[in-house]
């Protein structure tokens, strides 16, 4: 098992890559199975989660070849087959093997995915989507199964404008017969970038980014070349710790516009902050401000950074407050924090965070991907030596963490115990 052993109270400097996105990169892989041919996609990370998608396809048959940044996805001798809660319950984002494959094969059978514990996780608008374009769902404890003698392109409404929903109705749509629309469809940056993967193989779509995506049917799709976008989260989270622990810590390889809300809030604080091209210099200061902000599909404020920017709130004079309205289940990370020195109230989906105050080491436990990162977070502002346990969960969204802190002044060591 591994840890993260940290020891806080170091000023970083430098600069830290930021990584292609996670929440692209784990839907383009499965979207690769629909192309004829080989695709090649560049700026791919190397995290678990890829691995765990790549196992996945050599089940199937397909062939992959990766090396530090890309992968090869050849696709041509692959086989339907079902997956198997061995294979789909190592990652959420399995699911959109349900959707490439029934958008290739018209049929699709897999077991319920798995992912981090943040809350109820249903797939039913996922479902609802591919019984609008035909398909019949049956479901027989965790196994579904997802068939249809053919796909035929309907009006599509979601109920939630859901990333995972929107993304996986795209992929089943693209060679249905026919115009599909989504209406409220998902708007995050990952969903253009899926897209544009889609459209460079040959699909018909647009819309992406906005609230109504059209999606005209075509026959055959074939192989390209193309790039995942910088990852926004991971971004977010390192100028979080910038805020923290930073002095001139640059952040690049970055689309700034995806991280608007999250800058936004930022300087309502009062962090030193100077935005490039594509890049942010990020400096600590000592008088912080209190803020209220609460989490919103895109572009509001992501659920994703919810967690990590609660550190920063404990070092802003007043009482901050932090609204979740994404998931149930998502302040996993509050006693952790507490047990550090924090000073939070859980107020129904609203925590009432009281600083400024000085974190301290524990020993503490990353409950899921996010949680993770900001026990990260807060270890690296803290005083003393803190022992993060369960670190499987960052290394599912964080390539190279630890070597990116390392780079620029982080005292942090990965350790098997």
């Amino acid at each position: 098992m591994k840890i993260l052993e940290i020891t806080g109270g170091k000023t970083l400097s430098g600069t830290i890559k930021i990584s292609g996105a996670k929440n692209s990169a784990v839907a383009l892989i499965p979207a690769a199975i629909l192309a004829d041919e080989e695709s090649k996609i560049f700026n791919i990370p190397e995290i678990t989660d890829i691995d765990a998608l790549c196992d996945i396809l050599s089940f199937l048959g397909a062939k992959t070849t990766r090396d530090s940044e890309s992968i090869v996805i050849d696709p041509s001798k692959m086989k339907n087959k079902e997956i198997s809660d061995k294979f789909s319950r190592k990652l959420r984002a399995s699911y959109y093997f349900l959707g490439a494959l029934l958008g290739k094969y018209k049929k699709a059978s897999m077991y319920f995915p798995g992912g981090c514990s943040i809350g109820a996780r249903p797939i039913d608008l996922h479902l609802k989507g591919f019984e609008a374009l035909g398909a019949k769902v049956k479901v027989k404890g965790n196994k579904y199964t997802v068939e249809a003698k053919k796909l035929v392109g309907a009006p599509i409404y979601l109920d939630i404008a859901s990333v995972g929903a929107t993304i996986n109705i795209m992929l089943a749509a693209v060679k249905a017969e026919g115009i599909t629309t989504i209406d409220n469809a998902a708007k995050e940056p990952e969903i253009v970038n899926v897209a544009t993967f889609l459209n460079n193989m040959g699909a018909h779509i647009t819309g992406a980014g906005t609230s109504r995506i059209k999606i005209v049917g075509v026959e055959h799709l074939h192989g390209c070349f193309h790039e995942v976008i910088p990852d926004r989260i991971e971004a977010g989270t390192y100028l979080i710790i910038g805020a923290l622990c930073g002095k001139k810590l640059k952040i690049d390889n970055i689309i700034p516009e995806h991280l608007d809300s999250l800058i936004s809030k930022m300087k309502e604080i009062g962090v030193d902050i100077e935005i490039g091209a594509d890049y942010i210099v990020v400096t600590k200061k000592n008088d912080y401000k209190q803020v209220s902000a609460q989490t919103a599909v895109y572009p509001g404020f992501p659920t994703d950074l919810q967690q990590p920017f609660c550190v920063l709130l404990t070092k802003c004079k007043g009482t901050s407050n932090m609204t979740e309205t994404i998931w149930e289940n998502r302040f996993m990370h509050v006693p952790y924090l507490i047990s550090m020195g924090a000073d939070i109230i859980i107020n129904g989906d609203t925590l009432n965070i009281k600083g400024p105050t000085n974190l301290h080491a524990a020993e503490v436990v990353a409950t899921d991907l996010r949680a993770g990162a900001a026990l990260v977070a807060a270890a690296l502002s803290a005083e003393g030596t803190t022992r993060i346990n369960n670190v499987e969960h960052i290394l599912r969204g964080y390539e190279k963490i630890v070597e990116k802190l390392q780079n620029v002044g982080a005292k942090i060591e990965s350790l098997e115990i």
